[in-house]
């Protein structure tokens, strides 16, 4: 009886082995958490009017966020309205809904010009924007959208534009959301600013020609996160004339590491 009870003992603890082993051996079961990622988006559209050597158009070449909507749509909708600020002929800019209608709202503003004026030339109606992600990590993802306009006159327009968010939430980043004191930080930018651009510290910050509003150092509208260090860049227009261009100032993280929040 004894002998039979140990071989059946034994029988049913070689079965629980080989249960738990096959049970080790499948792989647990887990829900991947989505990554954001983008994809580059390519928009183009032409004058539907008779062109030969020269066709207005529109180009559109933007990153596209995805994977996470709620994140994904913030960027999105943000990339889009800028974009649509950028795009247009007149007063305002269209009440466009996605980038398919305002390439039709642009070249349809100059098809309209162009009947309304028929023995006028027009060369140069144009519109191109190209956004790529600058700056990616665990706590910023910075956008950058260089654009080129010309509707008439003696030149186009061709700038940068950063976007600034938040990569856990997709929120629009404004400078009191970086810098822990943003008063403190423009000081240290105008010091370095005219340090870099001959500028007397006794003498006004547009004794050289510069054209700061009222005469006070402002910080740009457009500030790029680099690899090493951050980017102030004024587009033209914002402090100096068209003829003397953008102006850059690179301050590196190793300067300013104590302005930032995070």
């Amino acid at each position: 009886m004894a002998k039979h009870l140990t071989l059946l003992l034994a029988a049913f603890m070689l079965f629980s082995c080989g249960k738990d082993k096959k049970n080790n051996d499948e792989e647990p079961l887990t829900e991947e958490t989505p990554v954001l990622a983008f994809t580059t988006k390519t928009y183009y559209k032409k004058t539907s009017l008779p062109c030969d050597d020269y066709c207005p158009s529109v180009s559109i070449k933007v990153p596209e966020a995805e994977n996470v909507p709620v994140v994904a749509d913030s960027i999105n909708n943000k990339v889009f309205n800028t974009v649509r600020g950028i795009v247009y002929f007149g007063e305002t800019p269209y009440k466009a809904a996605n980038y398919e209608d305002l390439m039709a709202s642009f070249m349809g503003s100059y098809e309209e010009l162009k009947k309304e004026f028929p023995d006028d030339v027009m060369t140069g109606f144009e519109a191109k924007i190209i956004g790529s992600v600058d700056y990616k990590t665990d706590s910023i993802i910075n956008i950058k959208l260089n654009n080129y306009t010309f509707t008439g006159g003696a030149h186009g327009y061709e700038g940068n534009r950063s976007l600034i968010f938040d990569a856990k939430t997709g929120k629009s980043l404004k400078y009191e959301d970086i810098f822990t004191d943003v008063s403190a930080f423009r000081q240290y930018a105008e010091k370095k600013f005219r340090e870099k651009f001959k500028i007397p510290a006794g003498k006004s910050i547009n004794a050289t020609g510069l054209l700061f509003e009222d005469d006070k150092f402002a910080l740009p509208l457009n500030i790029f996160f680099k690899e090493n260090g951050l980017l102030l860049f004024y587009n033209s227009y914002e402090i100096s004339s068209y003829a003397e261009g953008q102006k850059e100032l690179f301050l590196p993280y190793s300067e300013i590491d104590e302005f930032f929040k995070t």
